[in-house]
């Protein structure tokens, strides 16, 4: 383990500094693609003839390597974090607004007629019924798109040292110390994981509601849960 945490200066950072940093490059983005991604799957899901051509662009988008997005962005944003954060963003937004349209979709028609049979407004019925039931559906979207975006970060070595963790990889070569090539990648790994995992609990916490696996087998059949989807619209329009 000698020099596996001895970080070369010319990187600026200490260890603990380049995983503050490789998160702050991975996860704003997703963020902002959380944000942008929830009017725009509410717009799909009002007018459904929108979502064929939203999902078509978002697989063009998708299909863009980072590299060409960098290309395009550096005479505007320069070496920059924002050079690799916007490409990020583009790529969370596509991961999750169709995840979002699938969830708010998945939500039973009879409680959204009772939700309006509640005198909820569909603003109210869209923030308090379909995106609390929607949450599962939503959270796997950010599970890809934040261990997607953990792993691109590296990507920005290539531009200026704006890759993070992913420096190492550029100093593991300049230097000859293959150590920094392995704290790259098991880092970045461990750090995937465990924001895996945070989400995970986010999850459990935010759906209360849901039925727990059971030690030695899945879930109850919906037949042996007749009450769920009133239990689901009480606890969403609390």
């Amino acid at each position: 383990m000698n020099g596996f945490f001895d970080i070369p200066s010319d990187l600026q950072h200490s260890w603990f500094g380049l995983i503050g940093l490789h998160l702050r490059e991975a996860l704003l983005p997703v963020l902002a693609g959380l944000l942008a991604a929830l009017p725009i799957a509410q717009l799909c899901v009002r007018f459904r003839w929108l979502y064929p051509p939203v999902l078509g662009l978002t697989t063009v988008l998708y299909a863009i390597p980072s590299l060409a997005f960098f290309v395009v962005l550096i005479d505007y944003t320069g070496q920059t974090e924002l050079t690799v954060m916007i490409p990020l963003a583009v790529y969370s937004l596509v991961v999750l607004v169709p995840a979002i349209v699938d969830g708010v979709r998945s939500v039973p028609q009879e409680t959204l007629a009772a939700a309006t049979a509640m005198g909820l407004g569909p603003l109210r019925r869209y923030l308090q019924v379909q995106l609390p039931i929607a949450v599962p559906a939503i959270v796997a979207g950010l599970r890809v798109a934040a261990v997607s975006s953990i792993s691109l970060v590296s990507v920005g070595m290539l531009i200026g040292n704006q890759g993070a963790l992913g420096n190492l990889l550029q100093d593991a070569r300049n230097y000859h110390r293959p150590e920094l090539a392995v704290n790259s990648v098991v880092t970045t790994a461990v750090l995937a994981i465990l924001v895996d995992a945070a989400l995970v609990g986010v999850r459990r916490v935010l759906t209360p509601w849901m039925p727990r696996t059971a030690r030695h087998g899945g879930p109850r059949p919906a037949e042996e849960r007749p009450g769920e989807t009133v239990t689901e619209l009480e606890d969403a329009a609390r």
